[in-house]
């Protein structure tokens, strides 16, 4: 089952393009009850904080719009033992989502830091030895993430100066 499930460079150049939702549905083993517990709290908080759509379609872009990107990369470089690796999960959509909560958190100095931290944190990994694609695929999903939150600021920023004006002018 996980194999078909598996969003690796054979399945996708196979066609089974389903699999970029049915990854993210499925884990390769237990999560660590660390782990779990953080991605509750994250999915948990961003649907308090923006809803559930918001939440799922944040998850879900930032999830297969990682994936294609490392699939990207991959498809030209890869050996046949990563071609055929196993990758499901839902760390690229936790670190998508991750990267969008950053909107929710004080403007200035403190979102700015928070998403550099980040950022940082996700850098490591995949400067060090023994890294793997998901390592990549992990930064990725966060920089989306990021992305998204830059976009919700810049939105924010339009709507509140448009209603800003509106209530001048009246």
């Amino acid at each position: 089952m996980l194999r078909g499930c598996s969003t690796n460079v054979d399945n996708l150049d196979a066609g089974h393009w389903e699999t970029l939702l049915t990854s993210a549905l499925v884990v390769e083993e237990p999560m660590p009850l660390a782990y779990a517990l953080l991605l509750v709290a994250v999915l948990g908080y961003a649907e308090y904080a923006y809803g559930a759509w918001w939440t799922a379609a944040v998850f879900l872009f930032g999830h297969t719009s990682a994936t294609l990107l490392v699939y990207g990369v991959l498809r030209r470089t890869a050996g046949t033992a990563t071609r055929r690796a196993l990758d499901v999960g839902t760390s690229y959509g936790f670190n998508a989502v991750l990267g969008a909560l950053t909107s929710t958190l004080p403007r200035g100095a403190v979102r700015g830091a928070a998403r550099a931290g980040l950022l940082a944190l996700a850098v490591r990994p995949v400067l060090r030895r023994g890294r793997t694609f998901t390592d990549a695929g992990h930064l990725v999903a966060l920089g989306i993430g990021i992305g998204v939150a830059v976009a919700a600021d810049r939105l924010s920023d339009c709507l509140s100066e448009k209603n800003h004006r509106k209530i001048t002018l009246t």
